[in-house]
């Protein structure tokens, strides 16, 4: 009899994993079936446990024009989490004492004003000082065209730099930008290829490159923007722009496979690791440590043309998860923070995306135009349509507000407060623990 018990236990137990895992994902099939039926999102999320897929969906289409539904294979490009892939790489070349943290810019590109005080550890923990070439004046009349390095050089050493290295933590395109030149200038090969020998053929990702066109036969998907309740295509930026800033296309099952074997030290050292996990202001080298209940979580988000994604790593309970949008009328990140609670099986909340309730027009009047200070990173504008209050970031989508109560709004999917001083031309915008005071400009 004793010989049997152990063999039920073990049967049981298994059982009771296997039943745990389908309820989750029944829950989860809930949350994306809504995001679905609503047309609120296009695209494709993966979840790890262990370092296995147990949870893969996909929704909407691939290529709208056509009705070519996405998959677990359809390809996305990733934004800004190629930012990890780049800082790999670097790490990966400190290591064979090709570079060193330390090293100076003025090395590679002494024409870059302040390179002489601005180390490779500034570049990657975003406090080089450098303006951000994506928010050149004129961006948006280059983006889609082929840019050489000289090129590029030229518009970073145009708008020089915003402060001293070291003294703030600014977000810039260009540090990565930088860092992949200079890993092509080390390595005599182009950043696509650095990164394929050094990360994708490693890890055998299959469908991980750095992108080019689009090209729909190849399963890559199109991006889309909501207009007038249709998809409408976005622009294509041409790769050669964001190179190792956000450059390039993978899917959701590729991405958990990156990040979870960074974490288990697959590709750089404990000690390299460490040192990109260590952060200022949340910010560590292509890492970013984020704020969620009490649990430790690494991961990146990104954002082109029409692409949003996220992908995060939960070291102590080894569960990785990434989401990418090729369309999004909901902020992704709100739907991906449901998924995220549902499968650690904290409380969650599925919207319902019911509408806000309109308010008179001439009273939201009040609260309308652009707000900004010199502390907070981007430009917030207030406008209102059809008597519903929004809030839009520099270069995010729009968010309906909720009224909270006189002079406060609300969009509880962001974690996010406002409440306006209209007599003092200010607003108090909260979110994540933290106040900012911003004035009307």
């Amino acid at each position: 009899m004793k010989k049997l018990i152990l063999p039920f236990i073990l049967v049981l137990s298994g059982y009771l994993v296997n039943a745990q895992d389908n309820q989750r994902a029944q829950t989860l099939d809930s949350l994306f079936d809504i995001v679905n039926s609503k047309e609120k999102g296009m695209g494709s999320i993966s979840i790890f446990s262990n370092g296995k897929e147990f949870y893969q969906r996909s929704i909407g289409f691939s290529e709208v024009e056509k009705n070519v539904e996405a998959n677990a294979t359809t390809k996305y490009r990733i934004g800004s989490i190629t930012k990890t892939f780049t800082a790999v790489v670097i790490m990966q070349l400190i290591e064979e004492d090709k570079l060193k943290l330390d090293s100076y810019l003025s090395d590679f590109f002494p024409e870059v004003p302040n390179s002489e005080k601005i180390t490779l550890e500034h570049l990657l923990r975003h406090e080089s000082g450098i303006f951000n070439v994506t928010d050149d004046e004129d961006f948006t009349t280059w983006m889609k065209e082929p840019q050489t390095r000289e090129t590029m050089l030229k518009r970073i050493i145009k708008n020089g730099t915003l402060f001293e290295p070291g003294d703030e933590t600014r977000y810039s395109n260009s540090n990565y930008l930088l860092l992949s030149y200079i890993a092509e200038i080390i390595e005599k090969k182009d950043y696509a290829a650095i990164v394929e020998d050094r990360i994708i053929d490693k890890l055998g990702l299959k469908n991980t490159f750095y992108g080019k066109e689009i090209n729909a036969e190849d399963n890559q998907a199109r991006s889309y923007v909501k207009t007038e309740g249709a998809w409408e295509v976005t622009p294509e930026t041409d790769m050669s722009v964001p190179m190792g800033a956000g450059g390039l296309v993978s899917t959701p099952e590729d991405l958990n496979i990156f990040y979870y074997n960074l974490f288990e030290g697959n590709l750089v050292s404990k000690a390299s690791l460490e040192s990109m996990k260590t952060t200022n202001d949340g910010t560590g080298l292509g890492l970013m440590k984020l704020s969620f209940n009490d649990f430790e979580v690494y991961g990146h988000g990104g954002g082109i043309d029409g692409f949003s994604s996220i992908a995060v790593h939960f070291p102590k309970e080894k569960i990785t998860a990434s989401y990418i949008a090729n369309a999004s009328d909901y902020p992704l990140n709100s739907i991906f923070l449901e998924a995220v609670k549902i499968t650690l099986g904290l409380p969650y909340q599925i919207p319902d995306f019911a509408p806000p309730k309109a308010l008179n027009p001439e009273v939201l009047e009040q609260y309308t135009g652009n707000y900004g200070s010199d502390e907070f990173p981007i430009d917030v504008a207030i406008f209102h349509k059809e008597g519903i209050v929004y809030v839009q970031g520099t270069g995010q989508p729009p968010v309906p507000l909720d009224a909270a109560g006189e002079n406060i709004f609300k969009a509880d999917q962001l974690m996010l407060k406002l409440t306006f001083i209209p007599a003092e031309n200010k607003m108090m915008l909260e979110q994540g623990g933290k106040i900012n005071e911003l004035k009307r400009k």
